[in-house]
């Protein structure tokens, strides 16, 4: 009786990108394991031997909330017109989506330098390490949406149809968070300094992005397409839009959207680029 055949496996090769290369999609998809292991990897180990645990995704925008209300939402020369919205509302409606974006962008901004044993070790898309970290963030930003939901409830603002704009104003915010985070990533490798000017831009972000006060208040004109630019600008803008009502933010989500695309392919292309030295580097 003969031997059965043996099962061949299927042959890969490996080769250094070259060139300008976009990310391939399929081979993404056959690692999705390894995203989602490297995600859940990052949520536990931000809140390892964390006395409070989870609870910081929630105290550090209410601890923020309550410190704007005070400078900003109780009269005086630094009153904030919130169109009727009431300011505690108005400022967590600002901190939810844009903390989403900085905990993103700070984490995997330093991910594949803090990720090099793993990067010079085994062959797997680098992409995988800088989204994971983004996705990491999704869990606390899902916190702040009940503590959002309660706060808004508190104030006699109940959900609506219009709530469900929240769904691709948030894909918006993760895909501008994925676009700049590529970007810092792969300047970080080889620039260390990078990883020093992180926080201070995204301490830079939170106040010249429409968090502790309106876009509206930027007058008409150039001065306020050029600051629509920022992606997160349109994002709280609708978010405000959808929860509390208001002017309709068509052109700050157009524009922002614009600028989002422009980022996310650009960093694309260059993180691809640049993946060829990054175990030689990191």
């Amino acid at each position: 009786m003969d031997d059965a055949a043996p099962t061949r496996l299927p042959t890969v090769h490996i080769k250094a990108s070259s060139g300008w290369r976009s990310v391939s999609m399929p081979e993404l998809w056959r690692r999705r394991e390894l995203l989602f292991f490297l995600t859940w990897r990052n949520v536990l180990i931000r809140y390892k031997q964390a006395v409070l645990g989870v609870s910081w995704a929630i105290l550090q925008p209410i601890v923020t909330m309550i410190v704007f209300t005070v400078i900003f939402g109780h009269g005086g020369p630094l009153q904030v017109k919130t169109g009727g919205i009431p300011y505690p509302v108005f400022s967590f409606l600002g901190l939810v989506p844009w903390g989403l974006f900085s905990n993103a962008v700070s984490g995997a901004g330093t991910s594949m330098v803090t990720n090099s044993a793993l990067l010079t070790k085994v062959y797997f898309p680098r992409l995988i390490v800088p989204l994971s970290a983004v996705l990491s963030a999704v869990v606390d930003f899902l916190l702040a949406m009940v503590v959002l939901l309660g706060l808004c409830i508190a104030y006699g603002i109940y959900p609506s149809v219009t709530w469900l704009w929240l769904i691709p104003l948030t894909a918006l915010a993760l895909v501008a968070s994925v676009g700049v985070s590529l970007w810092l990533a792969a300047l970080n490798v080889l620039y260390r300094d990078v990883q020093y000017m992180i926080p201070f831009i995204l301490q830079l972000g939170l106040f010249v992005t429409p968090v502790a006060y309106s876009g509206n208040a930027i007058h008409a004109g150039w001065k306020r397409f050029i600051y629509q630019l920022n992606p997160m600008a349109g994002v709280i803008q609708g978010y405000r839009w959808a929860v509390a009502g208001g002017p309709a933010p068509g052109p700050w989500v157009a524009v922002s959207t614009a600028a989002t695309v422009v980022l996310l392919v650009s960093g694309i292309f260059y993180f691809r680029r640049m993946e060829r030295v990054f175990a030689d580097v990191v």
